[in-house]
């Protein structure tokens, strides 16, 4: 039985509570919190018997292998090279940090202790995405050309998820004063690990990113709403292919729409997770004709969460792993230093 302690109990500890006791071999046993309220009211809900207020504590006194990291942005960096010194296994929720050169800390500091490290891209968790990568590796699309990628969501103009102005859920994403680095490091960090799965990383990225004036204003309360909420990448793939990458909040009226497009010689892949997370589209080429799309369904896939209880049974460390957290890292490095220069950023060598 793998003990696992979350660490933060805000949102996206929900999703992570809901999936560790889906697992049969795992058992949720600790909680942990700044904020005592908070902790206590989501232990209750979710029966977890033991509360902390103190990660070092929880480490101390908790009879856990392993920890999911799920607070702020700006904590899971120095969070997690504290639960890897006390020899926890680590689920950090994504971006891994906040820089390129803290992510590659955390990804060296894991390795070097020898605990199993993962980053949670939660769309891995479509089995579409985990066979396309299959079929590309296979050959089956060919050479990539073109690549063809988006994550659009509206919550900017539309109020599907609440009104954004009146709650700080949604007005921290928006003020660089709050930790945000902006839509590409919210949503486009997902479909930049998305668009790369099949492919490998980018060779280089020519950003431009955008904060759009509100009909509110540049500010409301203490949050100064100038973090960018649009973001366009032209990218060249280490395996030659171009691409175009795009992510805003402005879509309207795609609440949370994820699609990949990848355009081979020999075939070509369509993956739109608003119709399907197991299913993909593929048309094969007959010569120089095109055939029919077929739909492939793609079956089932463990989930991140399943795929880091079984690295730790196993020892054998899955994917996506902090490395792979830290090259994304690069990238969105890389894509913010591209839209302040106006320049080409290098990446990775082809």
């Amino acid at each position: 039985m793998i003990r696992i302690g979350i660490l933060g109990t805000g949102g996206m500890a929900l999703a992570h509570a809901q999936a560790y006791h889906a697992i049969e071999n795992c058992e949720l046993v600790a909680a942990c919190d700044i904020d005592a309220k908070r902790v206590n009211e989501f232990a209750l809900k979710h029966k977890i018997p033991e509360i902390y207020t103190s990660a070092a504590e929880m480490y101390e006194k908790a009879n856990i292998d392993a920890v999911a990291i799920v607070t702020p942005d700006p904590f899971h960096h120095p969070l997690t090279l504290e639960a890897i010194a006390a020899g926890m296994h680590v689920l950090c929720e994504k971006p891994l940090a906040l820089n390129k050169a803290d992510a590659e800390e955390m990804r060296d500091a894991a390795k070097a202790a020898g605990i199993i490290n993962m980053v949670n891209f939660t769309y891995r968790n479509s089995s579409a995405i985990q066979r396309a990568s299959e079929l590309v590796a296979a050959g089956e699309l060919g050479t990539i050309r073109h690549v063809h990628a988006f994550y659009h969501q509206s919550w900017l103009v539309h109020d599907y998820w609440g009104d954004w102005r009146s709650s700080p859920t949604w007005l921290w994403r928006l003020s660089k004063s709050h930790g945000s680095a902006g839509v590409i490091n919210d949503v486009g960090i997902h479909i930049l690990d998305f668009a790369s799965m099949p492919l490998g990383s980018l060779a280089s990225v020519h950003c431009r990113l955008k904060c759009f004036e509100k009909d509110e204003g540049p500010q409301i309360g203490e949050y100064k709403l100038d973090a960018n909420d649009s973001a366009v990448i032209t990218a060249e793939f280490t395996s030659g292919a171009l691409g175009t990458i795009h992510t805003t909040r402005w879509a309207y009226p795609h609440q949370n729409s994820l699609r990949l497009d990848l355009y081979g010689d020999k075939a070509s892949i369509e993956i739109d997770l608003d119709q399907s997370f197991t299913e993909l589209k593929i048309n094969r080429k007959l010569g120089r004709k095109s055939m029919d799309w077929e739909t492939l369904d793609c079956g089932q896939t463990p989930t991140v969460y399943e795929r880091f209880i079984r690295s730790i049974e196993t020892g054998e460390q899955d994917q996506p792993d902090f490395a792979r957290g830290a090259d994304i890292q690069s990238i969105l490095d890389a894509c913010h230093e591209s839209s302040k220069t106006d320049k080409t950023i290098q990446i990775h060598p082809q």
